[in-house]
């Protein structure tokens, strides 16, 4: 007996989704992203609640905590800055051009992501100290990066590239050569062309690179300790400022600054997401 096809069957076992129902992978998604995301920050927020006025107040007044809040920001700012516009020629050179070795150049620009930041920062230390291969050329002109602040923004940099390149990258491949071609039809000038269409269409991916670089510049640890000397209003950065209060059991004090810390990476992040998405919406509503 010949079986009758059923098109509704075939239809749904086709069209049946990998994951779950929405209730369940909303479920796991958000008990995933509590445990090890949500719970962490929220207890460190419990803690910072807990201080009161007068323990945010002791930890503002220390003249070492803000001279360390202020070197990690600002350091950060200008790597994060120095990364945006680095990590978009690395991009653009990845993907506009083929030449030998680009698949090594874009392995490369991963490189941060796996090293550990020990090992980074060691080998910051030896490339840029006196006797160093570049240090030891730098160094007769006054130049010196090892044990300076100079050599922490080198550090944030390095850490901070990847970011700018993978979130650039994807849009560059998706925006293609097209557009860039009509401008060029009709006349329009190279840096005309990179100011009124190219540059529009990167800015959000540009943002959301300089965020995130930035983020994590302000809480990087390992590969700076090495290079920067850790002097005390000099070149001690905040996370080493926590490390510090932890040893000496000032729990407090650790904590204050990590709060501070939390709450200026997320509003970064928070600022320059909204920044991004007005751009965004107000490029499609024209």
């Amino acid at each position: 007996m010949a079986s009758v096809p059923r098109p509704w069957l075939a239809r749904s076992a086709r069209w049946r989704p990998p994951l779950p129902g929405f209730g369940l992978s909303l479920g796991l998604g958000v008990a995933w992203l509590g445990l090890v995301v949500l719970l962490p920050l929220a207890a460190l927020a419990v803690h910072a609640a807990g201080l009161g006025l007068d323990g945010w107040l002791h930890a503002l007044r220390d003249a070492r905590v803000r001279a360390a809040l202020e070197l990690s920001f600002g350091a950060s700012l200008l790597a994060a800055l120095i990364a945006s516009c680095a990590g978009a020629l690395v991009a653009w050179v990845v993907v506009r051009y083929r030449f030998p070795g680009r698949r090594l150049l874009d392995a490369l620009v991963d490189l941060p992501f796996a090293l550990p930041t020990a090992v980074a920062g060691i080998s910051l230390t030896s490339l840029y100290s006196a006797n160093g291969w570049l240090g030891r050329w730098l160094e007769p002109y006054g130049m010196q990066v090892a044990y300076t602040r100079a050599g922490i923004v080198v550090a944030l940099v390095f850490v901070g590239i990847p970011f700018a390149v993978r979130t650039l990258q994807p849009v560059l491949e998706t925006l293609g050569r097209e557009p860039e071609e009509a401008a060029a039809s009709l006349g329009a000038t190279r840096f005309t062309t990179l100011r009124r269409v190219v540059l529009p269409e990167l800015l959000p991916a540009l943002l959301t690179g300089f965020a995130l670089a930035f983020a994590r510049a302000v809480g990087e640890y390992g590969s700076v300790i090495f290079i920067a000397g850790n002097l005390p209003y000099r070149t001690e950065i905040a996370p080493l400022l926590i490390t510090i209060r932890l040893e000496e059991y000032d729990y407090p004090g650790a904590i204050a600054i990590a709060a501070l810390l939390l709450v200026a990476s997320f509003a970064c992040l928070l600022a320059l997401n909204l920044v991004a998405a007005r751009i965004t919406h107000g490029g499609r509503d024209d």
